[in-house]
């Protein structure tokens, strides 16, 4: 599964983003979506996943409320909608996935992922 985010870019504070990630090389039906951040000098962290299984999210606290993570299985593709941006929200943002049958807590809170995509950058600055 070969993986491509895109859709970050420079944001003012309140403004918004929509981050897309394209598979390709397999279907991602059976697949775990999960999207990932990594700000400078500090650890990744799990933002948002979406399960497989039970088509049950996560959402990290500091995002819930701001950002909606969705598939369109036609496209083969996931999203991450980002509103109310906060400059705390600027990271290199990765979208991965797992083939794996659990709730989205578990795979965003637990689970390694097998595939990772290129970071997509989000600055959020005025």
């Amino acid at each position: 599964v070969q993986l491509q985010a895109s859709g970050g870019g420079l944001v003012q504070p309140g403004g918004s983003l929509r981050l897309s990630c394209a598979a390709s090389g397999e279907t991602l039906d059976y697949y775990a979506i999960g999207w990932f951040r990594q700000a400078p000098g500090k650890e990744r962290e799990a933002v948002s996943c979406i399960s497989s299984s039970d088509g049950s999210t996560y959402y990290v606290d500091s995002v819930k409320g701001r950002f909606t993570i969705s598939r369109d299985y036609a496209k083969n593709t996931a999203y991450l909608q980002m509103n109310t941006l906060k400059p705390e929200d600027t990271a290199v943002y990765y979208c991965a996935t797992g083939y794996v049958f659990a709730s989205a807590t578990t795979v965003c809170r637990y689970y390694g992922m097998d595939y990772w995509g290129k970071g997509t950058q989000v600055t959020v600055s005025s």
